[in-house]
């Protein structure tokens, strides 16, 4: 069974102009980071030029998609009826995509296969981690 999931994703980036751009990106989630997902874009969809990949947690995606949550860098919040708005805050600037609702919660429901909300902690290997920390730390 796969460690990951990869799911594309049309986000709409609002800007100034009347007409909201459409821009790809891919949510992903990984089994061995439980507590997290990521939404990455493209370089062509960048001011740099180059991939921007934003990590949060999946709590945050999930509960954004009843009400405003996030008070940091990533904010979730419902938009209508089909729609999910994502704000990420960086010193550039911040960018407001917005995201069918019913794409995050497909991307949610198959994350929930692979590890059930609640039981996250138990893909963890603190052995491994604690090894690793106490390796760099030398």
């Amino acid at each position: 069974m796969s460690t990951v999931i990869e799911q594309p994703v049309e986000a709409r980036l609002v800007a100034a102009a009347p007409r909201m751009q459409r821009i790809p990106a891919t949510l992903q989630y990984d089994r061995r980071d439980p507590f997290a997902v990521r939404m990455t874009f493209p370089a062509p969809a960048t001011l740099e030029g180059v991939d921007v990949c934003w990590t949060f947690s999946r709590d945050l995606l999930l509960a954004g998609l009843e009400e405003a949550q996030g008070d940091g860098d990533v904010r979730v919040r419902p938009y209508g009826y089909d729609r999910t708005v994502l704000e990420f805050h960086a010193p550039e600037g911040t960018a407001v995509v917005h995201i069918r609702s019913g794409e995050v919660r497909r991307f949610l429901r198959s994350t929930s296969e692979l590890v059930p909300l609640g039981l996250e902690h138990l893909q963890l290997d603190m052995d491994r981690d604690l090894a690793e920390l106490m390796r760099d730390a030398c």
